[in-house]
């Protein structure tokens, strides 16, 4: 653990303002959910929670469904970073940050295809671009996305596009459950 060498005080109704620096380097935005762990020592700890990182198994399982069936390289994201993939490294993918392009495009709430001309939109290994992705949606709020990869882009067909918005419908409906 890391000191930051900054001390807050304690309120009246026992809350703690988390420092605008911190907020901003973490990724922490206004709503968005902290675990809160404690151990022995009398630390207090908190941690952003992740709803998709709770269906890991469910998440994984998809990916290499997709995979295999189909053979595209899949991923699926919380806001911050990838938990799982298939068709491409997972030692180098797993836990990698999602770029600022990604969060942009899950904030339009909407199934985003690459075609010629369009921004590409790194994901991944270094190399990997999205070529097709899907907002999971979870009562209302984006909690993260699924995409298929590819280090050649050309334009998604339509199957492709099916594929993983409906990876996106299902995996936000089973979080709704």
């Amino acid at each position: 653990m890391k000191a930051t060498g900054i001390v807050r005080r304690i309120d009246d109704l026992g809350r703690v303002v988390i420092p605008k620096e911190i907020r901003r380097t973490m990724r922490i935005r206004e709503g968005d959910p902290l675990e809160i762990y404690t151990d022995r020592d009398g630390e207090v700890i908190f941690k952003k929670y992740s709803p998709v990182g709770e269906m890991l198994a469910e998440a994984q399982g998809y990916c290499d469904t997709l995979h295999k069936s189909c053979g595209i390289a899949v991923a699926v994201f919380d806001r911050d970073a990838i938990i799982a993939c298939a068709g491409v490294s997972k030692k180098v993918s797993i836990d990698q940050k999602v770029a600022s392009e990604v969060e942009r495009v899950l904030e339009g709430r909407q199934m985003f295809t690459y075609y010629s001309g369009a921004l590409r939109i790194p994901m991944g290994p270094e190399g990997w671009y999205v070529s097709s992705m899907m907002p999971i949606l979870s009562e209302g709020d984006v909690i993260g996305g699924v995409a298929c990869l590819r280090q050649e882009l050309k334009e998604v067909g339509e199957t492709e596009k099916a594929l993983i918005q409906t990876a996106g419908i299902f995996l936000g409906r089973q979080l709704e459950e």
